[in-house]
C-alpha cells in the first residue's frame, strides 16, 4: 500500500492482568485468554483516583479543552475499519486478529493511510488507556467478555462477524469523539507495529500499581460522598432509569428473536406437508401445492426478517446495555475523586503539622475534581445526542424492514387469493367474498 504503515506480523504476546474500576465488584481479571471472550464491560485499571501529568487543570484550559462542537460529525477527518479476520495458532493458544484500516487527513499523521492487524486484548488495551486519562469521559463500550464454552471450534463464523462488527463501531465511536480521536494511544493503536505497540503497552502502570489504585477507590466508596451536587444525583437516577428500560427492551427483543426462530421451524415443517397432501387429494392439488409455495416464500422473508433483528436491532440494543454500566462506573469514579478531596479537606482542619504541603495537595484535589465534573458534564450531554441519534436510527429502520416484511408475505398471500378467484370464477362454483 503506496504512503502506508503495513502490519502483517502478530506476536502472540500475554494477556494482561487489568484491575477493575468498578468497586461493586473489586475482583482480579485472570482469563486465561480474552480473545475467548465474545462480547466486555468494563475491565479497565482506572478508579478516578489517579491523576494523569497530562491533565490540564486550570479552569479555563479545563472549559476549552471538554467543549465538544455541535457540527464535530461535519468535519470528521479520520476513517477506521475493522475487516479480514484471520486465526493464528501457536503452541500455546488460539486467537483472532482483525486488520484495522485508516484514513486521515489529519496532520500529526506520517501518511495518510495504514494498515495493522490487532487482537482483542489490544482493544481492552485502548480502552483502558483512554479511561485511565480521561476517568470522567464516556468510553464506548467493548464487545462483552464472555467466556465461550463446551464449544468444538473455539471461534465460528458467527462469533468472529458479531465481534468484527463490535469492535469495528468501538473503534469509530472513538475516532467521532472529540478528545479521544486526539489521543496518542489511539494514535499508536492505529499506527504502531506489532513490536512497537507490545513496547508502548508495557509502559503503563504496574500490577502493584494497579493494585494500589483498587484499594483506594474501595477506600473512597466506603466512604463515600456527602455532599455531591444535585446535577449528578440526577444524572445517576437518570442512567439506574435508562439501564432498567434499555436492559428489559434487550431481554424481550432478544426472546421475541427466539420466539420468531421457534415459530419458523413450525412453518418450515407445513410446507411439505401440504405438498405431500396435494399428491393423494387431486381435486385440491393446485391450491395445496400453491399454499405448499406461499409458505416456503414466507419461511424465506421470515428467516430474512430474523437476520435483520439479528445484526441491526439487538446490536444497538445490546451495546447501550453495555453504556448503561460504563456510565455507572463513571458516575463512581466521579464520587472518587470527590471522595477524596472531601478527605483532604477534612485532614487540613484537623492536622495542625504539614499544612502546607497538605494545602498543595487539597489544590490539586480540588482541580482534579473541577476537571472531572466539567468534563462529565460536557460529555454527558454529547453522549445523550449520540444514544438518541443511534437509538431513533435502529428503530426508525426496524420499523422499516418490518413494513417490508409484512408488505411480502402480504403480497405472496394476496398472489394465491388471486388465483383461487380466478379459478372459481372459470368454475362459477367458489364465493371469495
Amino acid at each position: 500500500m503506496s504512503g502506508s504503515v503495513v502490519d502483517n506480523t502478530v506476536s502472540p504476546g500475554s494477556s494482561s492482568v487489568a484491575i477493575p474500576t468498578d468497586i461493586s465488584g473489586q475482583i482480579l481479571d485472570l482469563d486465561e485468554d480474552d480473545d475467548l471472550e465474545v462480547f466486555s464491560k468494563d475491565t479497565t485499571p482506572t478508579d478516578g483516583s489517579s491523576f494523569n501529568a497530562s491533565m490540564q487543570t486550570s479552569p479555563a484550559s479545563m472549559i476549552n479543552q471538554y467543549k465538544f462542537e455541535e457540527d464535530a460529525e461535519d468535519t470528521k477527518d479520520i476513517f477506521v475499519t475493522v475487516d479480514n479476520p484471520e486465526s493464528h495458532v501457536t503452541a500455546i493458544e488460539t486467537y483472532i486478529t482483525y486488520r484495522v484500516v485508516t484514513k486521515t487527513t489529519r496532520s500529526e499523521f506520517d501518511s495518510s493511510e495504514f494498515e495493522v492487524r490487532r487482537r482483542y486484548q489490544d482493544f481492552l488495551w485502548l480502552k483502558g488507556r483512554l479511561e485511565e486519562a480521561h476517568p470522567t469521559l464516556i468510553v464506548h463500550p467493548l464487545p462483552e467478555k464472555f467466556v465461550v464454552k463446551g464449544m468444538v471450534e473455539r471461534f465460528n463464523e458467527d462469533f468472529i462477524e458479531t465481534r468484527r462488527r463490535a469492535l469495528h463501531r468501538f473503534l469509530n465511536k472513538i475516532a467521532e469523539h472529540p478528545i479521544f480521536s486526539s489521543s496518542e494511544d489511539f494514535k499508536i493503536f492505529l499506527t504502531a507495529a506489532s513490536g512497537e505497540l507490545s513496547s508502548h503497552k508495557k509502559q503503563g502502570p504496574g500490577f502493584l500499581s494497579r493494585m494500589g489504585e483498587t484499594v483506594k477507590a474501595v477506600a473512597a466508596a466506603v466512604r463515600g460522598v456527602r455532599n455531591r451536587p444535585l446535577e449528578f444525583t440526577e444524572m445517576q437516577e437518570y442512567v439506574e432509569a435508562f439501564s432498567q428500560k434499555i436492559s428489559s427492551l434487550d431481554k424481550v427483543t432478544q426472546r421475541i428473536v427466539r420466539e420468531q426462530k421457534e415459530y419458523l421451524e413450525e412453518v418450515k415443517d407445513s410446507g411439505p406437508a401440504y405438498a405431500l397432501w396435494s399428491q393423494s387429494e387431486e381435486e385440491l392439488a393446485e391450491p395445496l401445492k400453491n399454499v405448499a409455495g406461499c409458505v416456503d416464500r414466507c419461511c424465506k422473508e421470515t428467516e430474512e426478517q430474523v437476520k435483520n433483528l439479528n445484526d441491526h436491532l439487538i446490536p444497538v440494543l445490546h451495546e447501550y446495555v453495555l453504556c448503561a454500566d460504563t456510565l455507572k462506573a463513571v458516575l463512581r469514579r466521579r464520587d472518587n475523586i470527590q471522595a477524596d478531596f472531601e478527605a483532604k479537606t477534612e485532614a487540613l482542619a484537623t492536622k495542625k503539622a504539614d499544612r502546607d504541603t497538605m494545602r498543595d495537595d487539597l489544590d490539586k484535589a480540588e482541580d482534579r475534581l473541577e476537571w472531572a465534573n466539567n468534563a462529565l458534564k460536557s460529555d454527558w450531554t454529547r453522549w445523550q445526542k449520540v444514544m438518541r441519534t443511534d437509538l431513533r436510527s435502529a428503530f426508525v429502520d426496524t420499523a422499516e424492514r418490518n413494513v417490508s416484511y409484512y408488505e411480502k408475505c402480504l403480497a405472496v398471500w394476496e398472489s394465491f387469493l388471486h388465483s383461487q378467484r380466478t379459478d372459481a370464477e372459470g368454475n362459477g362454483n367458489v364465493d371469495f367474498s
